[in-house]
């Protein structure tokens, strides 16, 4: 009888330390997770403002000195990411590809100009900006027209300004409940030792004293949950890296150690922070008030 009680005991005692693992590497999973996502948003908006090109026309007599000085002054300035020189006859052979006709042939000349394709550094693209550089490359006597799409600029400055805005927001209340989640999950343990506590009070023992076991045993508990969730994020990366490569998660392997360091001490924090206010609570219970 005494052996199956203590197997009873111990099978009850192991199932409630996977439920607080479980719960807190899924919730740590999650918020690792939208932490990529977060470390990332500025990176991924940075690729999408990049993608955005400035095209240079230049007029039919313009001396090759020229666009060779012009193509130094762009890779000089400190908003050019790229420049490339695209000749009327190359632009044409791209023109007829995309529309599947020899447009020169039909028309019996080229009708393109020879341009410099400008793609910014992120930092510059916003309407304000690209206008200012549009307007100082329009002032060479030798440029035809610059242009680019100017909706398509705004657009971008503000789709990336509002998503990070509710990137931001999703991440507070994630964090807001994910340190719920784990404070329930370990109240819920530590209730179910709450007569324990009360008895070793009784006896003499110091809150410190009494606290001190609980407090190291979900400490580990947080720390096994927070490497299985950081195993678990690092699939993912994995996975995404070798199927999306565009994103470049690996290109910065500071931000993703950032971001495991911070999981993994999340899980310690909340553990620590959450036993020792579920402790001080059944502390504070009277002997009648443990049984409600």
């Amino acid at each position: 009888m005494a052996n199956s009680f203590e197997n009873y005991q111990r099978r009850k005692l192991i199932s409630s330390y996977f439920s607080v693992v479980l719960s807190i590497a899924l919730v740590l999973f999650l918020l690792g997770i939208l932490g990529l996502l977060v470390l990332n948003t500025k990176k991924m908006a940075d690729r999408s403002k990049e993608q955005i090109t400035i095209s240079v026309f230049l007029k039919e007599n313009t001396k090759e000195i020229e666009v060779e000085q012009l193509q130094k002054t762009l890779a000089m300035s400190e908003y050019t990411k790229s420049s490339t020189y695209v000749s009327k006859e190359e632009a044409a052979k791209q023109h007829s590809e995309e529309i599947g006709e020899d447009f020169v042939d039909y028309l019996g000349y080229n009708p393109l100009k020879n341009s410099i394709d400008v793609k910014l550094n992120a930092d510059f693209v916003t309407a304000e900006k690209v206008e200012e550089i549009a307007a100082t490359l329009s002032e060479k006597s030798f440029v035809d027209e610059v242009s680019y799409d100017r909706v398509l600029v705004s657009m971008v400055a503000k789709s990336v300004e509002q998503i990070g805005f509710w990137i931001l927001v999703a991440s507070a209340i994630f964090t807001f409940i994910a340190v719920l989640l784990i404070n329930s999950s370990i109240r819920l343990s530590i209730y179910s030792k709450r007569f324990i506590i009360k008895t070793m009070q009784m006896v003499g023992a110091t809150k410190t004293f009494i606290r001190r076991p609980f407090i190291w045993q979900n400490i580990k508990l947080g720390m096994i949950g927070a490497t299985i969730a950081l195993l678990a994020i690092g699939g993912v990366v994995y996975y995404v890296n070798t199927n999306f490569e565009d994103l470049g998660l690996l290109e910065e392997p500071y931000i993703l150690v950032t971001l495991f360091i911070g999981v993994f001490l999340l899980g310690i924090l909340i553990s620590f922070i959450s036993t020792y206010f579920a402790t001080q609570r059944f502390l504070n219970l009277r002997t009648d008030e443990l049984y409600y």
